[in-house]
């Protein structure tokens, strides 16, 4: 307990100036002031004063300025194939939580196979062979229920396990919700950005561009994910994961999330409240992914924030139910969840008859982050301030640099 405060104090003094360093806006700005002078001298301008460099100079940032050089900020462009039909995307519509859709192309299909499919179906049937789950959390409301769990596996990023289960709600409803990138924003308010690149009318396959806002020490990602459903019997299994995509060039900043899987197993079940009716809709969630932050930084965080975030998706609910019974209209993106690939559970079953994949088990007691998280949470918190003496001299460089390799590949293993 001595040592508990001093580290505390060290983490949150760490996390503050790592923050305020350099900030994101200096460095926009110098961009900006760069590209506006030197374009500027490149460019015929009219003789008014309006439109003249030392105009911009003065008024740098406003639209008029923008406007008279006919420059615009940098822009993620999507090139979708075909000449002279591009999506560019802006960064005023980035921060606004736009979504904007492109001219699509009809060859993404093979972004999400069957392959995908039977994988989903080992998760949610526990017979894909990886380690045991830990349970994390169980939390409920009066109309939702929710119990998480993870696991770490020998290579890559842990991965979580969730089964949640909304009263009086569809699984039709429950799929579209989670599909529609438009109305996601009012209750997801992570989703900065989406955009539609490719969507094939005969599978439902989609391939979407997203950009998620992330706390304060984390910047924000670039996700490009491919998307399908399949139906059986009434239930849905919904398959989206990183894809590869050449028509979007790959940035600096946000930087892209290549490992990233995010599957759902929608179906109806009986209602908690015991009148023997189907009425209430489970979902089982199964996601990973690598940011490229320390995996244990990642799970501290996801702990923390998990219940904060889950909560928010019932009322997103509830809102949605509603304006789908006010609006005759569907969104593109909740349309194209109708668009799914019907199948039997017969031919479902014979995707897996060839797996002979050992079963993963639950357990039944909850992880103890204490010793583990906090203590590792407090060691990068004070790395993060003794770096920051280093301009100052009050440290050697070399033990500051051996120590955080260290620390990082303490962070990659699995605990």
């Amino acid at each position: 307990m001595l040592y508990l405060v001093p580290f505390w104090i060290a983490f949150l003094v760490g996390i503050l100036v790592g923050w305020a360093w350099k900030p994101k806006w200096a460095e926009l700005l110098t961009q900006k002031l760069s590209s506006v002078v030197s374009k500027s001298l490149e460019l015929s301008l009219p003789s008014s004063s309006s439109m003249s460099p030392m105009f911009c100079l003065k008024n740098f940032g406003s639209s008029s300025c923008l406007n008279s050089l006919n420059l615009q900020p940098e822009a993620w462009v999507i090139d979708n194939g075909e000449q002279g039909k591009t999506l560019s995307v802006s960064p005023s519509e980035y921060d606004n939580s736009s979504t904007s859709r492109s001219v699509v192309n009809e060859g993404c299909s093979s972004a999400i196979t069957e392959e995908d499919l039977k994988h989903l179906c080992q998760l949610v049937e526990m017979r894909d062979g990886g380690p045991t789950w830990m349970h994390m959390m169980d939390r409920s409301t009066p109309n939702m229920s929710y119990q998480a769990w993870r696991r770490d596996p020998k290579t890559g990023p842990p991965q979580y396990r969730s089964r949640t289960v909304f009263e009086n709600a569809t699984a039709r409803i429950v799929r579209d919700f989670f599909w529609d990138d438009e109305f996601r924003p009012k209750w997801d308010d992570m989703l900065a950005y989406s955009a539609t690149i490719e969507e094939c009318s005969t599978t439902g396959t989609m391939v979407v561009q997203w950009i998620r806002k992330f706390p304060f020490f984390c910047s924000d990602r670039e996700y490009i994910i491919g998307r399908r459903i399949w139906e059986v019997d009434g239930s849905y299994y919904c398959v989206t994961k990183g894809v590869t995509c050449a028509s979007v060039p790959r940035r600096n900043k946000p930087r892209r999330v290549d490992l990233y899987y995010s599957s759902w197993y929608i179906r109806a079940v009986e209602s908690r409240r015991g009148n023997g009716q189907l009425t209430a809709c489970e979902v089982l969630l199964f996601h990973h992914e690598d940011m490229g932050i320390p995996w244990e930084i990642a799970k501290l965080g996801v702990r923390q924030g998990m219940w904060g975030t889950v909560k928010k998706i019932e009322p997103g609910l509830c809102a949605y139910q509603k304006e789908r019974e006010s609006l005759a209209s569907l969104s593109q993106s909740a349309y194209m969840a109708q668009v799914n690939t019907k199948i039997s559970m017969e031919y479902l079953i014979s995707l897996e008859s060839n797996e002979d994949l050992s079963r993963s088990d639950v357990d039944s007691t909850s992880e103890n982050p204490l010793s583990q998280n906090i203590s590792r949470a407090l060691i990068y918190g004070g790395l993060t301030v003794l770096a920051c003496s280093l301009d100052q001299g009050a440290l050697s460089k070399t033990f500051i640099f051996g120590m955080g390799r260290k620390l990082t590949d303490r962070g990659n293993r699995p605990s």
